[in-house]
């Protein structure tokens, strides 16, 4: 399973005050289906709507749906870089609308300082799942599961290279509920090199020495 970031730039950042207390939220569209963007990934709108539902019964309404500052190198929540928590995720069409509130973390008073300071900042999701190209299009399997619906971050329309190239060579495996990281090249490899005559002991001896990095 692949590390997967998508940035969304069309949100809004919104004051509200209550009795003299400022709260910050994120407003807008945090995630996209049935339309190829422009990192060339198309996430089907049944991929999509499934998961949200999981993410939302298992996250949101359990007050557990945190997002950080920046762009992890990771599918896991890292708390001390935690900066809001999302409230809500709603389908409309092919959109889904999030809405998040920024909290009084260190990573959560940056952003409310960055923004206080004009400075324009977007949203990118997290996730992982498998690719598979179709029709000139990586398009998103079924496997799919979010990590966060939003990220905060400075410069949405930049980091893709940086997500991938971190990132290449790894893949990600969920296993019983702990994501751990997996070096697949080289089980790939051998694989790959097998004869029609060795291929079984290959993917045997392969299976056996990824079990050994669990």
């Amino acid at each position: 399973m692949k590390l997967i970031a998508e940035e969304i730039e069309a949100v809004e950042f919104i004051t509200e005050e209550k009795n003299g207390k400022k709260s910050h939220y994120i407003e807008g569209i945090f995630l996209q289906g049935d339309i190829k963007n422009r990192n060339g990934r198309m996430y089907p709108i049944n991929v999509l709507a499934n998961e949200v539902a999981k993410y939302d019964q298992k996250s949101i309404q359990t007050g557990r749906a945190l997002g950080e500052l920046g762009h992890p190198d990771g599918p896991s929540i890292n708390l001390d870089r935690v900066s809001h928590k999302i409230t809500r995720l709603e389908q409309s069409g092919s959109n889904f609308i999030g809405r998040a509130k920024l909290l009084g973390t260190p990573m959560g008073t940056i952003a409310k300082n960055l923004l206080d300071e004009g400075v324009k900042l977007g949203v990118s999701s997290r996730g992982m799942g498998s690719i598979r190209r179709e029709n000139n299009c990586n398009v998103i399997q079924d496997d799919f599961m979010l990590s966060t619906a939003a990220d905060i971050v400075a410069d949405p329309s930049a980091p893709d290279a940086f997500v991938d190239g971190i990132m290449e060579g790894k893949e990600w495996v969920w296993d019983n509920g702990i994501i751990k990281e997996s070096e697949v090249a080289k089980i790939k490899r051998q694989i790959d090199q097998a004869t029609l005559i060795n291929i079984q002991e290959r993917k045997i001896s392969a299976f056996e020495s990824f079990l050994q990095t669990l």
